[in-house]
């Protein structure tokens, strides 16, 4: 079935909706350079028992969601666009899960939202804020280099597009992700104009420094992996201090960065276990 269109916040957002009409809603948000397939596993365990999936190509991903500006891609931006789709689908209350980027905004969201939010589920995105004092306390500033190269315009995109996409399939390949995956996501961006848009949620980023995302008050589970080559140990265990609701934290060893789709089943797992325990 092709992906329904909804003009969020003033952009077309592609998104899937699986599992029954009446099932509880959780909204699945990917990373970069993710999309939305990325949580294919996932998903199919969701509605399995009985879950209904929201799962969007967000902002700069969906080709009628491309806006060019770097403000557009800043976090309040992004987190109207979920808002805007929970209340598209009529979900009035939601369970928000992200991954990467997505996990960025799943933090805002639920962080700022917690009256429409029943639970949060991160993975491998620390909060924004523990993110930030990792850098002054870890080598997170190091594993972040690529942010400061992705301020360059339109470098990047040509980097990456350069040779065919092999220099961003060798990227996705040496960081854990699976040569058939890495192979779907490099066709994607093999011409430069469509990763502007994935390339300025990075460029957005200052847009939203006069606004921290708070602490996060509902359920959560945030899970990181020890194999990671993005996000440190250190960030994962800062991020406890800014929540102040109910805090599951999990590290899957072993694993790499890309969890949605190489640690699908126990992400599912996980997932259903939190979900779960807060049916209320």
């Amino acid at each position: 079935m092709p992906p329904m269109r909804s003009v969020t916040n003033g952009v077309g957002i592609n998104f899937d909706v699986i599992g029954p009409a009446d099932g509880r809603p959780v909204i699945l948000l990917h990373g970069f350079p993710e999309d939305r397939h990325c949580w294919d596993t996932v998903a199919g365990a969701l509605t399995g028992q009985g879950y209904r999936v929201l799962a969007p190509d967000q902002r700069g991903y969906s080709p009628a969601a491309r806006p060019r500006g770097r403000r557009a891609y800043a976090i309040g931006e992004l987190t109207a666009d979920v808002m805007a789709l929970a209340d598209a689908a009529g979900a009035e209350h939601f369970d928000v899960v992200g991954h990467d980027w997505g996990g960025g905004v799943a933090w805002d969201v639920a962080a700022r939202h917690p009256d429409r939010v029943r639970t949060l589920t991160v993975l491998s995105t620390p909060h924004p804020r523990a993110f930030l004092a990792s850098m002054r306390s870890s080598t997170q500033l190091l594993h972040s280099w690529y942010m400061l190269f992705f301020q360059i315009p339109r470098v990047p995109e040509m980097a990456f597009a350069s040779g065919g996409g092999k220099r961003m399939k060798r990227s996705l390949t040496r960081s854990g992700l699976d040569a058939a995956t890495a192979d779907r996501y490099t066709a994607r961006f093999a011409d430069p104009d469509a990763m502007t848009g994935p390339v300025n949620w990075y460029r957005g980023l200052p847009f939203g420094s006069r606004a921290p995302t708070p602490p996060v008050r509902v359920p959560t589970l945030y899970v990181w992996s020890d194999h990671d080559g993005f996000l440190t140990r250190r960030s994962a265990e800062l991020t406890a201090r800014f929540v102040e609701g109910p805090y599951r934290f999990e590290v899957l060893e072993g694993e790499t960065h890309w969890l949605p789709t190489s640690a699908g089943e126990k992400i599912s797992d996980l997932l259903l276990q939190h979900l779960a325990a807060h049916d209320s």
